[in-house]
């Protein structure tokens, strides 16, 4: 059973994100504040969701939300800042793109780099806990998809329409015989043998 809010009274922000351990595309995250009285029976940690339930859920969240928004950090971004740091960065761009302006913010994880002067809480498997944060893991779960599947248009090879840049066995195989592209993450173990460089 998903919590609506963990302090009431005060207007808080869920933030997730998608795509941390991928080995190619862009670290998602989204941010949504839903009103107090949110209620939605579908709603649930996104990992528990199917695919389906997950883009049912997206209109919803985006038309019920008091506010909600996406942000994206680039592979290249990825490569420089390390995958941690992209993830606070992609959160903290999410948080900019509020519309409304929030009073604490509830970050999935352990961990966050703290954004302005704003107090927050970290929530270990938070979306599977509070509303605000599945309602985020939703988005940025949705959005990284839609982006993995027109890269695939683009690069057939490797399999993203199913594994999503995450390592799979066809995705490392794919790397082996067919390089890297644009959107791989130099910087990651892409081969999964222990060599940080590729041969080519």
């Amino acid at each position: 059973m998903l919590l609506p809010y963990l302090n009431n009274g005060i207007i808080e922000a869920g933030c997730d994100e998608a795509g941390r351990g991928c080995l190619a595309g862009a670290v998602y995250a989204a941010a949504v504040i839903l009103p107090p009285d949110f209620q939605c029976e579908l709603l649930n940690d996104s990992k528990q969701l199917t695919e389906r339930q997950r883009y049912e859920l997206r209109p919803i969240i985006e038309r019920e939300a008091v506010a909600w928004a996406v942000g994206v950090v680039t592979p290249e971004e990825i490569d420089k800042i390390n995958i941690l740091q992209a993830s606070f960065l992609a959160m903290h761009r999410a948080i900019d793109g509020l519309k409304t302006r929030p009073q604490h913010l509830l970050i999935d994880g352990n961990r966050f780099r703290k954004y302005q002067d704003l107090p927050h809480t970290t929530v270990v498997k938070g979306d599977g806990k509070l509303m605000s944060i599945a309602a985020a893991s939703v988005l940025a779960k949705t959005y990284r998809d839609d982006y993995m599947n027109a890269l695939h248009e683009q690069y057939p090879h490797y399999g993203w329409n199913r594994n999503k840049g995450y390592p799979t066995k066809e995705h490392r195989q794919a790397i082996e015989q067919h390089g890297t592209t644009p959107y791989h993450r130099l910087t990651f173990n892409l081969l999964g043998d222990g060599q940080l460089s590729l041969p080519f």
